[in-house]
C-alpha cells in the first residue's frame, strides 16, 4: 500500500520526548490510576492516527513478549483482554492456558514510528489468573504489590537505575546463527571510551540515545566499553516497578536499531571469552519524604547505616539468590576475577571484584551498588530480589559477612542448588514459582556442557532463554 494513502501517528522525536516525559511525570507523582486509565482511553479513543496498541508481558525468565490490539477493539475490550498462558514458558499447563492481561496505564509509551512502526503506542501489562486475581509467576506484578506496600506501609519509594552493557556484532540474528558459525564477529575494535563519529558502533549508539531520549529515558551518558564492539548507554534513576520496565525497554530498542543497521545487539553475559563481559550494574537507594535514606555525611564511605545494613543482608543471602541474578549457563563465564568480574561476597568503595560496591556520590546519589547481576536475568527478579533482600532479610553475623573469603558459585549447578536449599528464595518467589523457575533453569543447563571449558559452547546461546527458539530447542 502506498505511503500517501495512510494516516497513521507520526511523531516528530522532540514532541515523542515532552508527552513520554510527562506520562513519566505521572507515574513518579503516583497519580491516581483510575485517573490515568481514563486520560488513556480518551486520548486513545480521540486519536484516529493510532492503529493499534502493543501490550508488553514478561515470562518468568525475563524473555518479553509483546501482541498488538486493534485500538479500537481495545477502548472497548480492555477489561477483557485474554490470552493463551500455556504458550509462554514457565507460566501454565495446556489443561489451565487461559491467562488474562491487565494494562498498568501509567506504563504508557509513545514510540519514535521509524523504529516501532507507525500508529503505534506501548503499554505494559500485569498478568492475571482465570479468576482476575494477580498471576504468581508474573514477577513485575509481584514487584509493583512490594513497592506499593513499602510505600503505603513505610513511606519508601523505591529506586534504581541499571548500567547496562551489551555487544554489537555484524549482521542480523548473530546469537541465532552462532550454532552454526561458532564465532560472533566483532564491528568495532577501537575499546573503552573509543569509537570514531561515523563508525558502526558510534552509530549505533548514537541512534539508541536519540529513541530513549524521545522515550523519556533522560539519558545521562553513553559510551563504547573496554571490550570490542562493547557498549553502555547510562540513563537516570526511577522507581522500581518502572526501572524494571526501562530495562525492558532498553534491550527492546537496542535490538530493534541494531536489526535496522544490518547488527546485532546481544545481552548475553560472555559472548566471547578473552574480553570482559556484560553486566548489569544494579544502583539502588531508598528515600522518604524526598530524603534519601542511604546518605549519611561522614558516616563511613558517607551512607547511612540503614544503608549498611540493607548491603549486609544482601551479602548473606548472596549464594542464595545468585540465581536469580545469573540466570543463564552462560552468565557464570562472566563471573571470572581476570576481567573485573564481581565475584567476592564483600562489599567495598573500590574492589570491583566486590559483589556490592559503594560509588562516590552525595546527598542526592547516594547508593548501594550490585555488581554481581548479569543483563540477561529478568529485571523484576532483579529488582525484587535486591529490595526485598536489603530490606526484610536476617543479615548474618559481622564475621560471616565481613570475615572469611567467600566467592559467589562459578557454574550454574552450585547456584541451582544454592537457590533449591534456601529457604529464603522460597518467601521470595511462591513455593511453586520457585520450583517452576528451578525446572527451567535446570532443563536449560542439561543441555549444555556440564564444564564450562575455555570457549563458548553452541548450546550456551541455542538454549539460552533470550535465544529461545523453539525449533532449535526441540531438536535437542
Amino acid at each position: 500500500m502506498p505511503n500517501d494513502l495512510r494516516d497513521f501517528l507520526m511523531l516528530p522525536y522532540g514532541e515523542l520526548e515532552e508527552l513520554n516525559l510527562e506520562a513519566k511525570k505521572q507515574r513518579t507523582d503516583r497519580v491516581a490510576a483510575d485517573k490515568i486509565q481514563e486520560q488513556r482511553i480518551k486520548y486513545l479513543a480521540g486519536e484516529s492516527r493510532i492503529k493499534a496498541v502493543t501490550v508488553l508481558f514478561s515470562d518468568l525468565e525475563g524473555r518479553l513478549h509483546m501482541l498488538d490490539y486493534d485500538k479500537k477493539f481495545l477502548v472497548k475490550s480492555a477489561d477483557n483482554l485474554t490470552f493463551d498462558g500455556s504458550s509462554i514458558r514457565g507460566f501454565t499447563p495446556q489443561r489451565e492456558s487461559d491467562l488474562r492481561l491487565a494494562l498498568d496505564w501509567s506504563a504508557f509509551y509513545w514510540a519514535p514510528a521509524d523504529i516501532f512502526g507507525a500508529g503505534k503506542v506501548l503499554v505494559f501489562g500485569e498478568v492475571l489468573d482465570r479468576d482476575g486475581t494477580p498471576f504468581t509467576a508474573d514477577i513485575r506484578g509481584v514487584l509493583k504489590k512490594f513497592s506499593s506496600d513499602q510505600f503505603t506501609q513505610n513511606g519508601y519509594t523505591l529506586n534504581a537505575a541499571n548500567e547496562i552493557e551489551g555487544f554489537v556484532f555484524a549482521g542480523i540474528d548473530a546469537e541465532q546463527r552462532f550454532h552454526e558459525t561458532g564465532k560472533f564477529e566483532y564491528v568495532n575494535t577501537g575499546g573503552y571510551y573509543h569509537s570514531l563519529p561515523g563508525d558502526p558502533l558510534r552509530e549505533f549508539i548514537d541512534t539508541v540515545a536519540e529513541v530513549q531520549r524521545a522515550m523519556g529515558f533522560e539519558n545521562e551518558k553513553d559510551h563504547p566499553e573496554v571490550a570490542p564492539s562493547q557498549f553502555e548507554i547510562n540513563y537516570s534513576y526511577g522507581e522500581v516497578t518502572a526501572a524494571a520496565d526501562t530495562i525492558q525497554l532498553y534491550k527492546l530498542i537496542c535490538r530493534q536499531v541494531a536489526t535496522r543497521l544490518g547488527m546485532t545487539a546481544s545481552f548475553l553475559p560472555k559472548p566471547v571469552v578473552g574480553v570482559n563481559g556484560n553486566g548489569m550494574h544494579t544502583n539502588v537507594s531508598v528515600s522518604k519524604g524526598g530524603k534519601n535514606l542511604f546518605w549519611e555525611q561522614g558516616g563511613k564511605e558517607n551512607l547511612s547505616q540503614f544503608a549498611h545494613d540493607f548491603s549486609d543482608r544482601i551479602l548473606t543471602y548472596g549464594n542464595d539468590i545468585c540465581l536469580l541474578l545469573n540466570s543463564s549457563v552462560n552468565a557464570y563465564r562472566r563471573l571470572d576475577p581476570h576481567f573485573e568480574a564481581p565475584n567476592q561476597i564483600k562489599a567495598s568503595a573500590v574492589d570491583r571484584g566486590s559483589m556490592v560496591r559503594f560509588p562516590i556520590g552525595n546527598e542526592r546519589s547516594a547508593r548501594v551498588e550490585v555488581r554481581s547481576v548479569a543483563p540477561d536475568a529478568n529485571p523484576y527478579m532483579v529488582m525484587l530480589s535486591v529490595f526485598k533482600t536489603g530490606l526484610d532479610g536476617t543479615p548474618g553475623t559481622q564475621a560471616d559477612i565481613h570475615g572469611t573469603d567467600r566467592y559467589l558459585p562459578d557454574n550454574i549447578y552450585d547456584a541451582l542448588t544454592n537457590f533449591s536449599n534456601s529457604s529464603w528464595t522460597a518467601s521470595l518467589l511462591t513455593p511453586e514459582v520457585k520450583e517452576r523457575y528451578s525446572e527451567l533453569k535446570l532443563g536449560s543447563a542439561d543441555r549444555c556442557p556440564r564444564q564450562l571449558g575455555t570457549f563458548v559452547k553452541a548450546q550456551e546461546v541455542q538454549y539460552h532463554h533470550e535465544v529461545y527458539n523453539q525449533y532449535l530447542w526441540n531438536l535437542f
